[in-house]
């Protein structure tokens, strides 16, 4: 999608979430529905979680009800795409940061849309692509070699040992409550507690040797390229959203500072990290960052509502009536504000040792290209 000085691109938000959306009526070569994929017992599984609840007019999984606490309805799943075309906007079209060789199997943890894992799967046709969620708001037609789940990454993994060659998280630092166990999951942990004395190996092993995991996220506070006034609206819906999160027990700020050190506590090596600003707005004079800026404010600007309406009323206790009248002014300086407004946006990959060690370091897997950030 090219972008010119002093074209409207406003329309390319038109285009991207009409992209979105799927063409029932035709099939393409090398796209399949679920009725094709899955068996009737899986079919029928599905149809029991395909419910939801309703709550201040938003939609909401029912499906271990209040472990995620944003929407899934229509307008959050078209700010999920928007959010993923700022993304790979910011990203200067990378789906991932990890330097993947010929991947066979990847999980995309807390799929959404799973536009994610439907271009993944376009990218490595040669891979198996699986996107779990704990709601099943995903389309019918999607490649041959992606599928979807609904399932709870905080329970137990179903994933055979030594099985996957790529994990990929977006956006899940709002959501997750337990990293380091989730970490632990995902790598072949070694046990030195045996009453023989000898390690012992855990079921919870879902990455291959030489397998990589990534973490992706837009971290919830505001920065500023100039000084940053302490009444800014953004700056204080965020650090609000950040307090009503830790009142659900979810430390999203911590948990994205600590990701690389719980790696490594894992036991992965080669722990990268990229951190790049994702402009608010359209302020900065790149053509380029200021699409991404474009993006960003009306991701951000039509989230408002599905950010904050169920943290605020559970995790401070306010009521939707407060909630509104407080989403007024951040509304009118998303708009007008002429600070120049950023998220930090952060990507962190690690890799899991081709021979583990007990105790110590974990072996890194030699040498390893890894792309420029």
């Amino acid at each position: 999608m090219s972008f010119h000085q002093g074209e409207d691109i406003s329309d390319d938000i038109d285009s991207i979430l009409s992209a979105s959306v799927a063409d029932d009526d035709e099939e393409e070569d090398g796209y399949d529905g679920y009725s094709s994929r899955f068996s009737l017992d899986s079919v029928s599984v599905s149809d029991d979680v395909r419910d939801y609840i309703f709550e201040n007019s938003r939609r909401y999984h029912k499906y271990y009800d209040g472990l995620y606490h944003f929407p899934n309805d229509d307008a959050e799943q078209e700010r999920e795409d928007l959010q993923h075309a700022m993304v790979i906007l910011l990203c200067e079209g990378k789906l991932h940061f990890a330097p993947l060789d010929n991947p066979q199997s990847v999980l995309d943890i807390g799929t959404g849309t799973g536009i994610w894992a439907i271009e993944m799967g376009d990218e490595y046709p040669q891979a198996d692509i699986l996107g779990i969620d704990l709601s099943p708001i995903q389309p019918l037609w999607v490649p041959r070699n992606v599928q979807f789940l609904v399932d709870n990454v905080e329970e137990e993994w179903v994933q055979p040992a030594n099985s996957l060659d790529y994990i990929h998280s977006r956006q899940m630092a709002p959501s997750i409550r337990d990293w380091p166990t989730i970490f632990s999951e995902a790598y072949n942990h070694f046990l030195a507690t045996s009453k023989h004395g000898l390690p012992v190996v855990s079921p919870k092993r879902a990455l291959k040797p030489g397998g990589w995991i990534e973490i992706q996220d837009l971290k919830c506070i505001t920065r500023c390229e100039d000084a940053l006034p302490a009444d800014e609206p953004c700056h204080r819906f965020t650090s609000t959203l950040v307090q009503a999160l830790r009142g659900l027990g979810i430390d999203c700020i911590h948990s994205i500072d600590h990701y690389e050190p719980w790696l490594r506590a894992a036991g992965f090596a080669n722990v990268q990290t990229a951190t790049l600003k994702a402009p608010l707005g359209t302020w900065p004079d790149n053509a380029h960052d200021a699409k991404i800026g474009l993006f960003n404010r009306n991701m951000i600007y039509s989230g408002l509502h599905a950010f904050s309406i169920r943290p605020f009323t559970h995790g401070l206790g306010w009521t939707p009536e407060e909630v509104e009248v407080y989403l007024v002014d951040v509304r009118k300086s998303l708009l007008t504000s002429q600070a120049r407004l950023y998220f930090p946006w952060v990507a962190v990959w690690a890799q899991k040792p081709l021979e583990p060690v007990v105790g110590g370091e974990p072996n890194a897997a030699g040498p390893i290209g890894v792309p420029s950030t």
